[in-house]
C-alpha cells in the first residue's frame, strides 16, 4: 500500500461554527489554545499536537438560506503527498467526487453513505 497517494493518516477535523471570532475566543479559553490567526475571514486552525481542529464558518457549504451546515460537510481530511494523483485514483475507482482539485490543494468526495470527506496536500 506504500504506493498509494492518500496517506493512512487523518490530519484535520473541521467543526462548523456560526461566528468565527466568538468560536476562536471560546475554544482558546476552553482548550487553552495559544496563538493562531483567523484565516480567509472564516476559519481558525487550532494546533492540537496531533490532529488539528479547524473551526470554520463554512461559507462554501451554507445553503441558500444561509443556515450553518451540520454533518453533511467534509469533517475529516486525509493528507496526500500528491493531490492530483489522489484525485485521479478516486476518479478511476468511480468514487463520487464533490469538487475538482481546488487551489492545487484539496478536493472533496463522498463515501458510500454520503459522508463528505476531504483529501488535502499539506
Amino acid at each position: 500500500m506504500a504506493d498509494r497517494p492518500i496517506n493512512h493518516h487523518v490530519n484535520t477535523v473541521f467543526i462548523p461554527v456560526e461566528d468565527i471570532e466568538k468560536a476562536k475566543e471560546w475554544y482558546e479559553g476552553v482548550l487553552g489554545i495559544e496563538g493562531g490567526e483567523i484565516q480567509f475571514g472564516h476559519l481558525f486552525v487550532a494546533d492540537m499536537n496531533g490532529i488539528d481542529l479547524v473551526f470554520d464558518e463554512m461559507p462554501m457549504w451554507r445553503g441558500d438560506n444561509g443556515e450553518l451546515p451540520a454533518l453533511n460537510v467534509p469533517a475529516v481530511q486525509f493528507s496526500s503527498n500528491d493531490i492530483h494523483a489522489s484525485y485521479r485514483l478516486l476518479k478511476e475507482q468511480h468514487v463520487e467526487l464533490v469538487s475538482e482539485v481546488m487551489h492545487d490543494h484539496f478536493f472533496v468526495f463522498k463515501d458510500p453513505d454520503g459522508n463528505m470527506l476531504m483529501v488535502c496536500q499539506c
